[in-house]
């Protein structure tokens, strides 16, 4: 049976943000859509936090935007990151940092890279919203997060031991469908960087990617493949590194 056009957003909506689909039935669609649904996170975000910058201040903004974004995806890639942080950080074996990466409770590598995590989304950001044009570099993160995301999907990419969502999510993006949407993302980031007058969104995309392409090496090496919380931490990696690069070069 062939499936309809709106199951993979919807499948995506379901899985990356707080958004009830009860339509969606499978996780075909989670990443191959990833970027659409940062679109519409990023928004979202990036919208509230320019309001509250023009009423409140730059600074008020920034923290409303980075907690709109954490509401709308309910902490899962904040969670992603902290776990990974913890089962990537101590001297520990494969099967032990697997296994403290499954467990409930966040330890001191998770919290502190959590909150350093944080603080420097919401300085970046806040930065940004006090400079003319500073607000579109909030979305264009929040889609570089979902590309880095949707690169997990590749056919090849090891999954690692006991990760449901690694295995049902493993080979659902082609090569081409990924290479589209970071043309679509980087033509996009070009007419942003445009509002500033300055080539910065472009780089900010390519610098979040890199970055998050390192993590996601790391996490093979140590342990064996990606998980959901791998793929939340390259998200975040990505965003914060996007977001500090579109500072640097705005300055």
């Amino acid at each position: 049976m062939r499936r309809p056009w709106w199951a993979g957003p919807a499948e995506s909506l379901a899985l990356l943000t707080a958004v009830r689909v009860p339509a969606a039935a499978s996780a075909r669609g989670v990443l191959p859509w990833a970027p659409l649904t940062g679109l519409l996170l990023g928004l979202a975000a990036a919208g509230t936090a320019w309001l509250a910058a023009r009423y409140a201040t730059p600074q008020v903004g920034a923290v409303l935007g980075v907690a709109v974004l954490a509401a709308l995806t309910r902490g899962l890639h904040l969670d992603g990151l902290a776990d990974t942080a913890d089962g990537l950080g101590p001297l520990r074996g494969r099967e032990r940092a697997l296994a403290v990466m499954r467990q409930g409770d966040v330890g001191p590598f998770g919290v502190v890279t959590l909150v350093l995590v944080l603080l420097l989304q919401v300085a970046c950001l806040a930065a940004l919203l006090d400079r003319d044009g500073g607000w579109p570099a909030l979305v264009t993160a929040v889609v570089t997060a979902r590309l880095a995301m949707a690169r997990t999907g590749l056919a090849g990419v090891p999954v690692a031991e006991g990760s449901s969502l690694g295995r049902a999510v493993a080979g659902t993006v082609s090569r081409g469908w990924l290479a589209g949407a970071l043309l679509l993302c980087l033509a996009a980031a070009a007419g942003a960087g445009a509002v500033t007058t300055s080539p910065w969104a472009a780089t900010a995309v390519a610098v979040g990617l890199v970055c998050s392409e390192l993590l996601y090496r790391r996490a093979v090496g140590r342990l064996g493949g990606v998980n959901g919380d791998v793929m939340g931490a390259m998200g975040e990696v990505a965003a914060t590194a996007a977001l500090l690069t579109a500072v640097v070069l705005t300055g």
